[in-house]
């Protein structure tokens, strides 16, 4: 792990507004380079949004049409045509071997975000993705209390969940599932769950939309499983200040880390050595039991 000062975040926006951070597309590409194979299990045929950084900002990439640069996107990156509430269709990026995370890096990408499912199976997510955000006065000894709280959460209703470290302030707790439920299913039991842990404990947790609702809290956010949305996908980098990478852990080593930012792209060899011995990091084959 790398020992560094605290990191710049970057904001999410509809527009490609977003300062250039102190990264390279040289230092993210090798970086890519070196990770892709182990990077590929979670990435393979996953639809994708890049956040990509050229000529001084930054953007994110949801699809071939928006923004229209995704004309730079070519074999071995690939298209799935997918059906939009208007009943229009947009092509979003998927890859299927190494080569392709390695052309999208070429291309300026600095962060790969997946959505909760894959192309061929759109309409069914293989995972369900809650995002404890630390509000104001929040540090991340809270946060990986709670995520701790939500795998007993987890555990008892008879789901296996596992802990990434954002690269950011957060964890994301991963639930892994076999791709039968669809996104309503999904986004409804994310939802009941997430509500019932704000109601139990409402002086820790939170699912209020609004920020200025959310102070002293960790916002519990659910949202992340509905159709379209997105979260980080392991072993990305992220576009902050010191190039902080998403990281898979175990429970057991989350009780001892400090930071949600705790490897950087500097620390890639460390990185490849652990996920040889993470290969059963969300992999568990499981279906949403029913809430009471």
């Amino acid at each position: 792990m790398t020992t560094r000062s605290a990191s710049t975040g970057l904001g999410w926006t509809p527009e490609p507004t977003y300062e250039k951070p102190d990264i390279s597309v040289r230092a993210t590409t090798a970086y890519y380079e070196l990770m892709a194979e182990v990077m590929l299990p979670f990435l393979d045929r996953r639809l994708l949004n890049l956040f990509r950084c050229r000529e001084g900002k930054c953007y994110f990439q949801r699809s071939r049409a928006h923004p229209p640069s995704g004309r730079d996107f070519r074999e071995p990156v690939h298209f799935e045509p997918v059906l939009q509430k208007n009943g229009r269709t947009e092509d979003y990026l998927y890859v299927t071997d190494a080569a392709g995370i390695v052309a999208c890096a070429k291309v300026q990408t600095v962060e790969f975000h997946g959505w909760g499912s894959n192309a061929g199976a759109v309409e069914n997510p293989d995972r369900l993705v809650v995002d404890l955000d630390p509000g104001e006065g929040i540090g991340f000894g809270d946060v990986r209390s709670a995520a701790l709280q939500l795998r007993r959460s987890f555990d008892a209703i008879g789901l296996d969940s596992f802990a990434l470290l954002t690269g950011g302030k957060g964890v994301h707790v991963v639930v892994p599932l076999v791709p039968k439920a669809e996104w309503a299913e999904v986004r409804e039991f994310a939802k009941l769950f997430c509500t019932a842990l704000a109601d139990g404990v409402p002086s820790r947790f939170t699912v209020a939309l609004r920020k200025d609702q959310r102070r002293g809290r960790i916002f519990l956010d659910y949202l992340r499983n509905q159709r379209t949305a997105t979260a980080i996908m392991p072993y990305s980098a992220r576009a902050r200040d010191g190039a902080p990478v998403a990281a898979p852990v175990t429970w057991n080593e989350l009780e001892k880390i400090e930071r949600a930012d705790a490897f950087t792209i500097a620390d890639a060899k460390e990185l490849l050595k652990r996920a040889r011995k993470l290969k059963s990091w969300a992999r568990a084959k499981q279906e949403l039991p029913a809430l009471a």
